[in-house]
């Protein structure tokens, strides 16, 4: 199984402008998602939908999630609007509480969609009630589970874009992640970057941003200091794929739009396709 995961979008960050920039990046995620051997058989957009949280920017989403193929799970992050986001989309589950929460089997994997979204904050948030409801959930269904959301809740070693660990959202969170082994990864966003470490007995991956990313810096950062430093930088719109064997969940990460190619599988290059795969079925 194949599962594609997008984030960060920020729809809407030039709302009168027909050739968003955002939305270009989108759509070449999207196109290069769709232009895949298989295709996914899931797409997971994690948050950041959007940039204000306006019906405007999430009907165009909608627009976009309408076409696809394949079936989409969408969380919130911290530039969205729990209320505009249950206009357009009415169907996604909340919980009591009215957080976009829930859970979903898909093929051999369950997912769990949380909801990370302290509205006017940056940062994540994760109350005790929705701690309960995850505990449940996760004890109703012991299937292989990922665990989806905006706000990764780790320190990154960037000093503006981190979050911080000894915060008690992230205590609560960790507490219930310990508790239930058969999590075997955590995906998230927020972060603009791709990153991957251990968290808790799983492991966490965060997807780089179809909107632009923020640039590797591990320096500290003064407030009252501006620097000169680079903070957000057009790289490529980024994706991840999350490659499910029957066994493990393989992570992988790639960007949209033109590439060149620098080889093709044809005459010259079947000598080595076929010495590669000699030597694996000889067990070397």
């Amino acid at each position: 199984m194949l599962i594609a995961q997008v984030t960060d979008i920020h729809l809407g960050f030039q709302p009168d402008d027909p050739a968003e920039l955002n939305r270009k990046r989108f759509d070449d995620v999207i196109d290069s998602l769709l232009a895949l051997t298989p295709q996914p058989d899931l797409l997971l957009a994690t948050g950041d939908l959007t940039e204000h949280g306006t019906d405007a920017s999430y009907q165009t989403l909608k627009t976009v999630v309408d076409r696809l193929p394949f079936p989409v799970l969408l969380a919130l992050g911290n530039h969205d609007d729990r209320s505009n986001f249950r206009n357009v989309f009415p169907d996604v589950p909340i919980t009591a509480t009215g957080h976009v929460q829930y859970a979903l089997v898909h093929g051999a994997l369950r997912f769990v969609v949380l909801d990370t979204l302290s509205e006017g904050h940056h940062g994540g948030a994760f109350s005790a009630d929705q701690a309960a409801w995850l505990d449940t959930a996760l004890a109703q269904d012991t299937r292989p589970t990922v665990l989806v959301l905006h706000h990764p809740p780790i320190e990154t070693g960037n000093g503006w874009m981190t979050e911080d660990i000894d915060a008690p959202w992230v205590g609560r969170l960790a507490a219930v992640v310990e508790r239930h082994p058969h999590i075997i990864r955590m995906v998230t966003g927020h972060l603009h970057r791709a990153m991957v470490t251990s968290w808790h007995g799983t492991t966490l991956a965060v997807c780089p941003s179809s909107g632009p990313q923020v640039a590797i810096d591990f320096r500290e950062i003064d407030p009252e200091t501006p620097d000169g430093r680079d903070m957000i930088v057009a790289e490529a719109p980024g994706f991840a794929l999350h490659y499910w064997t029957g066994r493990d969940l393989i992570t992988q990460f790639g960007s949209g739009g033109d590439h060149p190619v620098l080889a093709r599988y044809n005459a010259r290059m079947q000598p080595t396709v076929q010495h590669i795969l000699a030597e694996r079925m000889g067990g070397h």
